[in-house]
């Protein structure tokens, strides 16, 4: 299957959820609204999900993936086994000492790093202990699926990993579905949440398990110690974790300065998951197959071969995110209002929410490039020169949020997000470019101001036609809403594909193979 084929493939799996989680925020939002409730469980589920980003998927995903893939390739699958069985016994006893720390301090952490000003409102922070206490477990079991996602994907199989969390989805829908025919409390339906949660953990984890033994592939867990491999391992985890869990990182710090403002963290959190659908389908789909190919390449020697899935990747990601922030820029109420107004979540949320999206699209390409820009780093074994830029972008993100929360609210904090992750990506490009390590060929910087040219194009016929038809939406029920929407969508694809393929921004040679390539798997099939 060809790279661009790939892309699709998690993209898909992972636009699937995506999708489920507009159903899911859109059903806390009529349920919750942005109340006290809302911020509590969302606070509370940061916290195991910064974790999870800094100790699993960005230490597994950059760290583990290379070492595994080699020790594939270099000494077989019995080598493999056995290191897989060593990082799965350390990792284990990790996630269970982290575990019952958190669990005793978790009133601490709440206090200082979970939403410090939650403490004004002694019922607020109570909920949010219990509910992080609830789910905190969930670490755990998504460390465990992971590793186990980085073992697929080493293998090539990468679809059943990008699945899984549509277990979370599915579940969490089905707690709200039950609390709505029910009309539990609010207080209920955020314990009935956090239990949810920690229930799609195990699923996903048993998902994961299944898909391993399906390939084939067995490991046995050894007693806990450091072995040369695991040592190794380590060495390269710490500095990956921190890099590649700096969205993360940003969203606790802007967590914690929007625990001042009431209904600031469900706001944010509202916006951050509508921008992070094309983000989630398109970067996630780069970053988990980027690596292991990349590696794989770099492993044997092929520089050629790397530059051109570096180029692909690039070309493939900022077509598809450079359109995507133009339009949740200019025109984020639509959006808002089609997925989240109703219930409790009136038109003066919808603006509030909206303002938020539209500062957060800003840094969406940003975000996209880091996750094209770092796998050169990472299958290099080059963990650090990443973990430094992060760093830089933490200080530009709290500066930032701290400079402009009490000018713009939430607002300020959900724009320093997106200077930070611009910050971020133009160290990354100008450290690659310095070492000769990936200039982009001139056929791809061609393509990119292409790319660019024809976004701008189709956002000024999107703003137009949103000004002409703003009135209409506004004063219409949600079944118009979801018509101008979706013509405002439509119209913007036409124009921008349009223009793209018509000029050579996007790859019609490498789509119609694609798609060729699709069509004859599925008449195999």
């Amino acid at each position: 299957m060809s790279l661009f084929g790939k892309f699709l493939g998690v993209g898909g799996a992972t636009s699937a959820s995506r999708v489920l989680g507009f159903v899911r925020e859109a059903m806390i939002a009529s349920v919750l609204g942005a109340g006290p409730v809302a911020d509590a469980f969302y606070a509370a589920l940061r916290f195991p999900n910064l974790f999870r980003r800094l100790f699993a998927e960005g230490a597994f995903n950059s760290a583990f993936v290379p070492i595994f893939a080699k020790e594939v390739e270099t000494n077989g699958e019995a080598s493999a086994a056995r290191f897989a069985g060593e990082v799965f016994s350390v990792l284990a006893l990790v996630l269970a000492g982290l575990t019952v720390l958190a669990l005793v301090f978790m009133p601490f952490l709440a206090g200082t790093m979970i939403a410090p000003a939650f403490q004004d409102t002694p019922e607020k922070f109570d909920l949010t202990v219990l509910l992080a206490r609830i789910m905190f477990p969930y670490l755990a079991a998504m460390s465990l699926v992971a590793m186990l996602s980085g073992v697929l994907n080493s293998f090539r199989k990468y679809f059943l990993a990008a699945l899984a969390p549509v277990l979370l989805n599915v579940v969490l829908i089905g707690v709200l579905f039950a609390a709505v025919r029910s009309g539990w409390d609010p207080r209920f339906v955020g314990v009935a949440l956090s239990i949810g949660v920690v229930l799609a953990g195990l699923l996903q984890l048993g998902l994961l398990v299944y898909g391993i033994l399906r390939i084939g592939f067995t490991f046995t867990p050894k007693r806990p110690r450091l072995t040369p491999q695991v040592k190794r391992l380590l060495t390269l985890a710490a500095p990956a974790a921190l890099t590649g869990g700096i969205v993360q990182i940003n969203l606790v710090i802007g967590q914690i300065i929007a625990s001042q403002q009431d209904g600031a963290i469900a706001l944010l959190n509202y916006a951050d998951r509508l921008y992070q659908l094309p983000l989630g389908v398109i970067g996630i789909a780069i970053g988990v197959v980027l690596l292991p190919e990349l590696a794989r390449a770099l492993g044997a020697g092929e520089q050629k071969t790397a530059l051109t899935l570096q180029n692909r990747s690039l070309e493939f990601g900022l077509g598809l995110t450079v359109p995507a922030a133009v339009a949740l820029a200019l025109t984020p109420v639509p959006f808002i209002a089609v997925i989240y107004e109703r219930g409790a979540f009136l038109p003066e949320t919808t603006q509030a929410a909206a303002a938020a999206l539209a500062a957060f699209a800003i840094g969406l390409p940003s975000f996209v490039l880091i996750k094209v820009l770092q796998p050169a780093y990472f299958a290099r074994e080059d963990m650090k020169t990443p973990m430094w830029f992060s760093l830089v972008s933490l200080v530009v993100n709290a500066g930032g949020s701290l400079a402009m929360f009490p000018v713009l609210g939430h607002v300020g904090i959900a724009a320093a997000t997106s200077f930070a992750g611009w910050a971020n990506a133009m160290l990354l490009g100008w450290t690659l470019w310095r070492r000769n390590q990936f200039r982009p060929s001139p056929e791809t910087l061609r393509r990119v101001l292409l790319i660019i040219v024809s976004a701008a194009a189709m956002g000024v016929v999107l703003f137009g036609a949103w000004h002409y038809l703003r009135d209409s939406f506004l004063t219409s029920n949600i079944l118009i809403r979801a018509g101008i929407a979706a013509l405002l969508i439509g119209v913007s694809m036409i124009v921008y594909f349009g223009l793209a393929l018509a000029t050579g921004g996007i790859d019609r040679s490498m789509l119609m193979r694609t798609v060729k390539r699709r069509r004859s798997s599925g008449a195999e099939q």
